[in-house]
């Protein structure tokens, strides 16, 4: 199994929209997704191919000393194999290496394997967002120290 991680282009955004659409209930179109691998100057990107395939993605945007995650998911048919894991210890070390001291994210209170895969990572819970999301369910904000 051919496995690697590297930065999103527009010739991957059908692949990533699949995902997307998949993954969430209120998606992204797909000029936001381009938005994010063309233009957000803070957006980094990255999708994890496995033999020619995306099965991935991360979307985290880096902004002075912290960093925050927009987006990350993996393709139905391939969760629960460390995917989104392989991709998240990734970006910790990316960011490690530009000292950012913050890894911060949004989760669902509802979304548990998420919160379990951002716990085993060494996020935090801090606290909750009331009603965050457009169908009114709570986020919990989780935070990772880096330094």
């Amino acid at each position: 199994m051919k496995t690697i991680i590297r930065k999103a282009t527009k010739e991957d955004l059908k692949a990533i929209k699949e995902i997307e659409d998949e993954s969430f209930l209120n998606p992204f179109k797909e000029n936001d997704l381009l938005y994010e691998i063309e233009e957000n100057p803070v957006s980094e990107f990255d999708v994890l191919v496995v033999d020619d395939e995306i099965v991935a993605y991360l979307d985290y945007w880096i902004t002075f000393d912290s960093a925050t995650i927009d987006k990350i998911a993996v393709k139905k048919s391939k969760r629960n194999q460390g995917f989104a894991g392989f991709l998240l210890k990734n970006a910790i070390e990316n960011l490690k290496k530009q000292n950012v001291e913050f890894f911060t994210l949004e989760v669902r209170k509802s979304n548990l394997p998420a919160l379990n895969l951002y716990e085993k990572y060494g996020f935090q819970k801090v606290t909750i967002k009331e009603k965050y999301y457009e169908d009114g369910e709570d986020a919990i904000y989780m935070v990772k120290g880096l330094i």
